[in-house]
């Protein structure tokens, strides 16, 4: 049995919601605001642990993230937001601090779009602190790691060593940020790289198979690169036959889209279970369909309760 780590940061989002974005010095009142845990490895998390519930599956979750102090509210409220399925007691708690990373999201209802301002106090996660987390799960064989690829240089450091420490592991990285430096030596270790369409715009890619087929060069360990691209649906691209897949998005109208944030995090939800539940019984094209679907459905409703309820139908 394979299990699964995710490394990345945990954030708590305030959602406001309001007719559009506002004006520099303009006064607005929201339509309505609610609180929930955020994080593009927990939302993840979240997902499979509906995925794996739904098909009965067996998969081992685990989250190695920075929170504050383990009896904080706030801690509480992440680790009761994940659920009993998630094990958080890899992650490494700031005990001089209450404060959890904050997201703060305007949500547009005029155009659907999503304007968000974070903060992030605590002090980021170290190799040693990595190295301990890891030990504290113990030993296991078959062993799949997942780096958000938020902090690049702290990134690399825990790829490199668990290469060294653990070389049966695979390890998929996350790209998202074309601002954030270092992302493609992160590429360069890993097994299966997610790129994102603002990442691959920001590097001057125009589409999804010309990002793909570029990266090969620099994703030389890579079996699978993935890349998303909104509407225009998701391609993976398997190496060394170098073949390539695309399939398209789920068509939604746009009366229907409800809340799109987490949309591609419930797609790398969605690859993850494909790849770890169903290795060999779902072709490459299955997994990347099912992912594209799934975060269809996401984005029709609001964050990411009962999504695994809707989905009974894609599993057939």
């Amino acid at each position: 049995m394979t299990r699964l780590i995710m490394v990345g940061v945990c954030f708590v989002d305030t959602i406001l919601s309001v007719d559009h974005y506002p004006g520099e010095d303009e006064k607005m009142r929201a339509s309505s605001v609610y609180r929930r845990r955020g994080g593009n490895c927990p939302n993840s998390l979240e997902v499979i642990q509906q995925l794996i519930d739904v098909a009965q599956s067996k998969l081992p979750l685990n989250l190695i993230s920075v929170l504050p102090a383990i009896e904080s509210a706030s801690s509480r409220f992440i680790r009761q937001s994940l659920g009993p399925n998630v094990n958080c007691d890899a992650c490494i708690y700031r005990h001089d601090s209450d404060e959890p990373a904050s997201a703060y999201v305007i949500s547009s209802q005029r155009t659907g779009s999503r304007t968000i301002v974070s903060y992030n106090g605590l002090p980021e996660m170290t190799l040693d602190e990595f190295s301990s987390s890891v030990e504290k799960l113990g030993y296991m064989e078959k062993t799949y790691f997942h780096f958000e690829g938020t902090m690049p240089e702290a990134n690399l450091q825990c790829i490199l060593h668990i290469r060294h420490k653990y070389p049966s592991a695979v390890i998929s990285v996350e790209v998202e940020n074309p601002r954030r430096r270092g992302l493609e030596k992160l590429v360069a270790e890993a097994d299966i790289v997610f790129y994102a369409k603002g990442w691959a715009q920001g590097s001057g890619y125009t589409s999804m198979k010309e990002c793909l087929e570029a990266q090969t060069h620099v994703a030389t360990k890579a079996k699978y690169l993935c890349c998303t691209w909104g509407k225009d649906g998701a391609s993976l691209l398997t190496k060394p036959d170098n073949i390539y897949i695309t399939v398209p998005a789920l068509e939604v109208q746009e009366t229907k889209i409800v809340d799109s944030i987490g949309a591609g995090d419930t797609f790398l939800a969605g690859m993850l279970f494909g790849i770890l539940c169903h290795e060999d019984d779902w072709d490459q094209e299955r997994k990347l369909r099912f992912a594209t679907e799934l975060a269809g459905l996401k984005v029709c409703q609001e964050g990411f309760q009962n999504l695994g309820i809707g989905i009974t139908h894609l599993l057939k």
